[in-house]
């Protein structure tokens, strides 16, 4: 998981490697050039899916909830997140307009904080209490990274997409999206597919 706090840092992959703490890809890779296989992503990935993708992320209202996990615990975090608004959305009979996604604010090695968003057609007439809140979607340019597999295995995904940051010398902001092509709360943990979104510089 240490890959995904790296990705927050906003720094090049180069830099944010020395940041947490030198794991062990990421000393071999201060030595040498990655090969080209590690800016791939994994086996499970199908021809033509995008990886670096560039496009214009647009803002879109959603209904999103804030919280705090572990990375121990992420996916049960996030499905229970992405169920509360299911729930919501739902009761007040509004249109989802969108995949659900994630949104990292911030990371470190042991948690991170988010916020669990569904796009809607338009926002609700009442305000949410609680813990839900309307918004607005990250938008601007990004890169589109796609994962098929298991949740876990998005280590592997985000290493691959941090070599090829490294490789185009490109720098990160201070976010990432996992937008969930498939319902993780459905599907289970180990049939996803991840669009990524790195917002770059």
């Amino acid at each position: 998981m240490l890959l995904r706090s790296a990705l927050c840092i906003g720094l090049t992959a180069a830099a944010f490697a020395v940041a947490v703490s030198q794991p062990s890809w990421a000393q071999k890779s201060a030595e040498t050039p990655p090969p080209a296989s590690a800016t791939k992503p994994d086996a499970a990935a199908q021809p033509g899916d995008p990886f670096g993708e560039d496009t214009m992320l647009p803002g879109k209202p959603v209904v999103y909830m804030k919280g705090t996990g572990s990375w121990d615990s992420a996916f049960e975090t996030i499905t229970g997140s992405l169920k509360s608004l299911k729930a919501y959305i739902d009761k007040e009979g509004l249109k989802a307009d969108g995949q659900p996604m994630t949104i990292f604010t911030s990371t470190d090695d042991t948690g991170f904080q988010y916020e669990a968003a569904v796009p809607v057609a338009a926002p609700p007439k009442n305000p949410p209490h609680g813990d839900i809140a309307v918004g607005t979607s990250p938008q601007g340019h990004a890169l589109k990274f796609v994962h098929r597999g298991s949740y876990d295995s998005l280590d592997n995904t985000y290493e691959a997409i941090t070599n090829y940051l490294d490789e185009k010398k490109l720098e990160a902001k201070d976010m990432f999206i996992e937008q969930y092509v498939t319902d993780p709360a459905s599907s289970g943990p180990d049939h996803l597919v991840v669009n990524v979104f790195v917002l770059v510089k």
